[in-house]
């Protein structure tokens, strides 16, 4: 991946993603994995690129929201010349659940 900006997941964001892709192995094909990956990658990507692509989260002004597919929210912040990815959010998830 080419990079600009410096990508840092925090510990939470981890978290999630973890667990996302524990329930993806679970339930969806090995086909549906890579297109997963492929686009986590190509989102990360963009973000690192310009991370002011992504649309103003509601929650906070400082924080962006990029939509990796259709059930799942990245969150992050710009901290200088990094990005800290802050949550990695299933839409199936109750939305109370988010935290930032």
């Amino acid at each position: 991946m080419k990079s600009g900006y410096k990508i840092h997941w925090t510990d939470h964001a981890l978290s999630e993603l973890k667990d996302t892709i524990e329930h993806l192995e679970e339930n969806w094909s090995d086909r549906e994995l890579k297109i997963f990956s492929e686009e986590l990658d190509h989102t990360i990507e963009l973000i690192s690129k310009n991370p002011d692509l992504f649309q103003v989260s509601k929650k906070a002004k400082n924080i962006r929201r990029a939509v990796v597919l259709k059930y799942n929210k990245l969150y992050y912040r710009t901290k200088d010349n990094s990005v800290e990815i802050l949550s990695f959010f299933s839409t199936r998830t109750d939305p109370k659940k988010l935290k930032l």
